[in-house]
C-alpha cells in the first residue's frame, strides 16, 4: 500500500507542474529527482528518463515499460485549475495530464519498482519519455537506439487496462492540383478547384482491399482545403490535405505508391514514420491477458508504438474518451487496479 500512496503523489506533482509538449524539463527534473530519491540510477537523454533493472542480464529478454509526461494544452472549457491536482472524497483527481497519461507513468513506475524485488527471467526497463503527444524526433524514437535490444513492450495509455494489441498508423499527405489563372467574369482559365474535385472524391470513396480484423479499414479524410486568392480570379491552385489511418496489412510506403497511381494530381507525404503495429494473439503477454479477463481489441488512436518496431501492447488506466478533454481526471482505484494488474501480467512472464 505504501508504494500505492506514492505513486499517487507522485502523479499530483506531475499534474502540478506544466509539461507540454517540448516543454517538459521541469516535470522531467521532478521525476529525476523523485526517482533517485528511491535509489535508482536514473539516465536522461534531453527530457526522457530511463532506468534499467538492477540485475540486468544480457542473456534474457528484454521489456520495455513506457509512458509520456508530456500534455497537451488545456482547453478553454477548464472548470478548475489544470495544474491543481485534487482529490475529492470518490478518489477522483482532476488535473492535466492525469489520465493522458500521467496514471501510466506512476503505475508503470510502480509496478517495475515490485516487479525488480526479485529475479525476473526477462529484464526490465522503465522509460517516461517526451514528445509524445506531437510524435516528436526528440522523444522514444531518440531513445530506443540508446537501449539494450527491446523483445517486447508495454504502452501505458488510457485503455481502462485492456489490451490494444493493434494500432493504426499515420500518414499526412498534400496534395496538388493545378489549373490556370483566369477573369471568373470570362470563359477563360482552368479552374483548379473543379480539378480537384475528382480527387477528393476519390479519396473519400476508395477502399483499400485489405482489411484488418482489428483495426478495420485503411481510412482516408480529406481535412483541409485551400484555393483562390479573391472572388473574381479563376483559381491556379488548389491544395488539400489528406489524414491517413493505416492498418496493419499495409505499410505507409506501399499506401503512399497506390494513392500515387491512382489520382490525377501532385503527392507529397510529410512522414512514413509512423506505421501501424499488430502484434499476435498468440503472444505469451496477449495469453495471459486473456486468462486474466482482458478483451484485447484494435485502437484507432496513435501513440509511441508507431515508433517501435519490436511487438509491443498498449494498455493503461484511465479512458480514452477523457483524454485532450475539459476537466480531464482519474480515479485512485484505476491507478491501484493498474498497479496489481502490470504486476500479474509481468511477474514471471517468459518471452
Amino acid at each position: 500500500m505504501e508504494y500505492f500512496y506514492e505513486a499517487v503523489d507522485l502523479l499530483k506533482g506531475m499534474i502540478a507542474i506544466s509539461s507540454f509538449s517540448r516543454e517538459e524539463n521541469e516535470v522531467a527534473d521532478y521525476l529525476e529527482n523523485s526517482f533517485s530519491s528511491w535509489e535508482y540510477k536514473v539516465h536522461r537523454e534531453g527530457n526522457n528518463l530511463w532506468i534499467i533493472s538492477p540485475d540486468y542480464d544480457f542473456s534474457k529478454p528484454t521489456i520495455l515499460l513506457n509512458s509520456h509526461i508530456d500534455t497537451v494544452r488545456p482547453g478553454a472549457g477548464w472548470t478548475v485549475n489544470p495544474f491543481l491536482p485534487e482529490e475529492d472524497e470518490t478518489g477522483k483527481i482532476t488535473g492535466l495530464g492525469s489520465n493522458d497519461a500521467g496514471a501510466s507513468v506512476v503505475s508503470l513506475f510502480t509496478a517495475f519498482r515490485l516487479l525488480t524485488e526479485k529475479e525476473q527471467p526477462c529484464n526490465l526497463i522503465f522509460l517516461a519519455s517526451c514528445e509524445e503527444e506531437i510524435s516528436g524526433k526528440n522523444g522514444i524514437e531518440k531513445v530506443l537506439p540508446l537501449l539494450p535490444a527491446i523483445h517486447f513492450a508495454v504502452v501505458g495509455e488510457p485503455t481502462g487496462m485492456e489490451p490494444a494489441v493493434g494500432e493504426k498508423g499515420l500518414m499526412v499527405l498534400d496534395c496538388t492540383v493545378r489549373g490556370k489563372s483566369g477573369h471568373a467574369a470570362r470563359n477563360e482559365g482552368e479552374n483548379a478547384i473543379v480539378k480537384a474535385i475528382p480527387a477528393i472524391n476519390w479519396f473519400t470513396s476508395y477502399q483499400f482491399p485489405l482489411q484488418s480484423d482489428f483495426l478495420g479499414p485503411v481510412k482516408m479524410s480529406v481535412t483541409i482545403i485551400q484555393a483562390g486568392t479573391q472572388h473574381n480570379v479563376v483559381p491556379d491552385k488548389c491544395t488539400f490535405t489528406v489524414d491517413v489511418r493505416t492498418n496493419e496489412c499495409y505499410s505507409n510506403e506501399e499506401v503512399y505508391e497506390l494513392v500515387k497511381e491512382q489520382v490525377d494530381c501532385e503527392v507529397e507525404a510529410r512522414s512514413f514514420r509512423l506505421n501501424s503495429s499488430r502484434t499476435p494473439l498468440e503472444h505469451p503477454f496477449i495469453k495471459r491477458a486473456g486468462i486474466l479477463g482482458r478483451i484485447p481489441f484494435g485502437s484507432p488512436t496513435l501513440s509511441d508504438q508507431a515508433l517501435m518496431n519490436f511487438p509491443s501492447v498498449k494498455i493503461g488506466p484511465g479512458d480514452s474518451a477523457r483524454s485532450h478533454t475539459t476537466d480531464e481526471y482519474i480515479y485512485t482505484y484505476e491507478i491501484r487496479e493498474a498497479i496489481e494488474l502490470y504486476v500479474r501480467l509481468l511477474d514471471g512472464l517468459v518471452l
